[in-house]
């Protein structure tokens, strides 16, 4: 089952990042990354980092379809200029919906876009109401995601590459199958990291 549950931040606490780990990550996230213009998918505009997981090859390309049909009809829908700035994120049919949308309405309009969508199982919208993110902000946001992506891997409390992190507006999501406790482990080491507002997990857990 998904289970979304948020991780408060603790209290400020000192962050070192490998440099070694941190350049490994940051280039995976560079090689995965690109501009975001008004929609895009799950690995560009907020920062969003996945090695090779659990999910099989056919789980996997069903997914990037997903991210990529969703993100068309949404920018089919609203044009460049609208204020409309969608992430789309799917992991094994679940999809989570982050970025900024000028009103409720369209926000909600999304989510049935989305919901819609062949083979997706559920969706979690994290949209804000609000004004599109700076270019400065997206920046930030993957930085963050490579920093919490390198200290999971120098954690060793679980296997870092069964673990998506994106990142919205300092907000770090935590997606994929994990145990219970690898989850709980994950989200710990995010919530310690520096510059993290909050952790949400929205991870399936295994049985």
């Amino acid at each position: 089952m998904i289970k979304r549950e948020q991780t408060p931040r603790p209290p400020a606490s000192s962050t070192f990042v490998a440099p070694f780990a941190l350049a490994a990550v940051l280039a995976m996230t560079l090689a995965a990354g690109g501009c975001a213009v008004v929609v895009v998918g799950a690995t560009v505009g907020a920062g969003t980092l996945v090695a090779m997981d659990r999910r099989s090859s056919s789980v996997v390309a069903s997914d990037q379809q997903v991210e990529q049909k969703i993100a068309k009809a949404v920018g089919d829908r609203w044009a460049t200029g609208t204020g409309v700035h969608l992430n789309v994120t799917s992991y094994d049919g679940k999809v989570l919906l982050t970025g900024e949308v000028p009103t409720a309405a369209i926000r909600d309009e999304i989510q049935k876009i989305a919901s819609s969508t062949p083979y997706v199982r559920g969706v979690n919208n994290e949209l804000m109401v609000g004004p599109e993110t700076l270019i400065a902000a997206r920046t930030r946001d993957s930085y963050i995601t490579s920093k919490v992506k390198a200290r999971l891997v120098e954690a060793k409390r679980l296997d870092a590459k069964d673990v998506v992190v994106v990142t919205e507006r300092g907000v770090v999501y935590l997606l994929g199958l994990v145990s219970p406790a690898q989850g709980d482990a994950a989200a710990e080491v995010a919530a310690s990291t520096s510059d993290v507002v909050r952790v949400v997990k929205l991870f399936e857990y295994r049985t």
